[in-house]
């Protein structure tokens, strides 16, 4: 009878294991089918995978992404985290009185609803600063995540209010990962940054301000074809192209961005 009983236990726990989600390693999230083709054709500028793997995001961690905008690299993070981790989607505020962050919200709520799959287990936090500034429970993450937005932050006054939400919701010894548009060293810079860019000091001094400690900076995203003087600034590049078909195939030939990535690490 032990015998038998322990037979049936083993089968139990064996077929409850395999009953519980199969994990997405990061290869499988990049080249799954929840991304579109036009998606997937920006990863030659935006190098997830090494990207991600420089700021050590495991597929265990609590994961915050500040300002998805319409998902590019949400979706390839939850995929990812679904099975053992959890990630943390900080949109605009749900009450927001500005039309264009109330038509994006809608719109990535809409993204995530028509794939429960891939989506279901994403949790949408609210950043709008200065008053709303919910990304994630204080000291609960692992990483937070902010890509091309430190440039909208300063343009309204608001990338230190910003930089201190994402230190508080970090755990300590946890890392913060930025990728920016970076503007040319030792240029003086207007600090609204007009054309989109921002200088890798500023964006330093930012995070050392909120209590961050600088940990390492890549060339992942660099772009050196990028000379960063362009009639309407970073937009004129793709993949915004605010130029429309002026001049199209110079901007093709320059490409996105050139990028900085950089992480930081709340001390412990």
């Amino acid at each position: 009878m032990k015998k038998i009983l322990g037979a049936w236990l083993l089968v139990t726990s064996l077929c409850a294991a395999q009953a519980d989600e199969p994990s997405t390693s990061l290869v499988q999230a990049i080249a799954g089918a929840q991304r579109s083709d036009d998606h997937k054709a920006r990863d030659l500028f935006r190098h997830p995978q090494q990207t991600l793997a420089f700021f050590d995001v495991q597929d265990t961690m609590s994961v915050v992404e500040v300002w998805p905008g319409e998902g590019w690299y949400t979706e390839i993070l939850a995929p990812y985290l679904k099975a053992k981790g959890k990630l943390y989607a900080a949109h605009y505020f749900a009450k927001t009185d500005e039309p264009y962050f109330k038509k994006s919200l809608e719109k990535f709520i809409k993204k995530l609803h028509e794939q429960p799959e891939i989506y279901g287990k994403v949790e949408i936090s609210e950043l709008e600063p200065p008053k709303v500034l919910h990304i994630a429970p204080d000291n609960s993450a692992d990483r937070v995540l902010s890509f091309r937005n430190t440039h909208n932050w300063l343009s309204i006054d608001q990338a230190a209010t910003v930089y201190v939400a994402m230190y508080k919701a970090l755990k300590p010894g946890g890392i913060l990962g930025v990728v920016e548009h970076r503007y040319n060293q030792f240029k003086p810079q207007n600090k609204i940054t007009a054309n989109g860019y921002v200088s890798e000091d500023d964006v330093i001094a930012l995070a050392r301000s909120a209590g961050f400690e600088f940990l390492e900076k890549s060339e992942i995203n660099a772009n050196h074809k990028d000379k960063k003087n362009y009639p309407k600034g970073v937009w004129t590049l793709p993949p915004t192209w605010a130029l429309k078909d002026q001049d199209r195939e110079l901007y093709e030939a320059i490409g996105e961005s050139d990028r900085m990535t950089i992480k930081f690490i709340k001390p412990k």
